[in-house]
Parts: structure tokens; C-alpha cells; sequence
């Protein structure tokens, strides 16, 4: 006979609607107490329901096909949701920034994140993530994508903007990232102040 057992059903529900994105204890304690919610973890992650993907951090499997076997989230997700159950913000260093944003198809051989908290390594999915601390230069710029934006044109530099590299951004900066870009100016290097106020432009076109 099947025993039901609604903490842990519920727990499903949360972390497959996730769709792979990492789910941090703090967001499923409205479910249960925390020692109930510890045990249905550790049952689901025993009975491999759920991955265990990082200290506190949970997942539903993603099956690669390739590998014949269940993969990790990515990096990326993974480094988020860790910021989320610590109460930081992070923002990918340079050339992460313009992996992710598909500026760059060049791999990161180190996963790095800016983050106002402290400089610390930690271990995520069997990959080390180095969280480095910067000051409001960095850190105050508004909005996730924007932030992605400017580091991402530090990396690159003033002289590998190209017009596809503005075509690329284009097509990823919303109309609604346009308060986000000019309350971020301040934060920017001098020279990527033209290339900023294109995209307002262009957005708002």
C-alpha cells in the first residue's frame, strides 16, 4: 500500500515546478517545520526524487541524453540560488558576464561572481565558484540584466564593440531595462556611456 506523505508531495511540487532552477530550504519553510522538511529532503534525495546540488540546495534531475545520466543546473543557476538563501547579490565577473549573455562562446575555465557579501569559494554541483567582494562602483548597478551588460562590455573593451556586439544587445535589452541602464551611468566606465545611451535609445524606438 502507498503511504502518502503530503510534506514531502508538496516539496515535489515546489522544486518540479523549478523546472531545474535550484531551491534553497528557506523557500519551501512555509511548508512545514524545518526538522519535518529536513527529513523529506533527505528521504527524496535518498530515493533520488530530488538532487542534493549544493549545501542546502535542491533540484529536480535533469537527464542528459549525452551522458546517459543525471546532470547538475548549470553553474549559473546554481551560484543564484546560493546568493538567494545567503541574501546576496552577485553579478558574473567580465567574461562570464559575456558568456551568458552569448557575446562570447568562450568557456570560463574559472566561474567567478561579483557579490557584496564576502570573498569566499564554495562548492556547488561538484564545481568550485569563487564569490569575490566589490564596493557600490560595482555592486549598485540596478537590475540583473544590466549588470550582465556592463561587465560584460568591461570585458570586451571599447575596441571589440562591435556592431554585432550592439546588434547582440539589442535583441537582449528590453524596453523595461531602460530606467535600469540610465540609473546605472554613474556606475559605468566613461566610454561605455555612448553605448549605453544607444541601447536607451534603441529600446525605446
Amino acid at each position: 500500500m502507498k503511504v502518502a506523505h503530503p510534506i514531502a508531495d508538496k516539496i515535489v511540487a515546489v522544486i518540479k515546478k523549478r523546472d531545474g532552477v535550484p531551491v534553497a530550504i528557506a523557500d519551501l519553510l512555509g511548508i512545514a517545520s524545518r526538522p519535518a522538511i529536513n527529513q523529506a529532503l533527505a528521504r527524496l534525495t535518498k530515493g533520488k526524487t530530488i538532487q542534493r546540488v549544493g549545501r542546502g540546495l535542491y533540484a529536480w534531475p535533469r537527464f542528459s541524453a549525452l551522458l546517459n545520466d543525471t546532470v547538475p543546473p548549470s553553474v549559473d543557476a546554481l551560484a543564484h540560488a546560493w546568493a538567494r538563501k545567503n541574501g546576496l547579490r552577485i553579478i558574473p565577473f567580465g567574461a562570464y558576464a559575456a558568456n551568458l549573455l552569448g557575446l562570447s562562446t568562450q568557456v570560463p575555465a574559472k566561474y567567478v561572481y561579483y557579490t557584496n557579501g564576502s570573498t569566499q569559494r564554495v562548492l556547488l554541483g561538484g564545481l568550485e565558484v569563487q564569490f569575490l567582494n566589490r564596493g557600490p562602483k560595482t555592486m549598485e548597478v540596478k537590475g540583473q540584466l544590466v549588470a550582465h551588460v556592463v561587465q560584460a562590455l568591461r570585458y570586451l573593451g571599447k575596441s571589440r564593440v562591435t556592431p554585432d556586439v550592439i546588434a547582440r544587445l539589442r535583441q537582449i535589452v528590453r524596453a523595461e531595462d531602460r530606467a535600469d541602464i540610465k540609473r546605472s551611468l554613474k556606475q559605468a566606465t566613461g566610454w561605455m556611456h555612448p553605448v549605453l545611451q544607444r541601447l536607451i535609445q534603441e529600446a525605446a524606438d
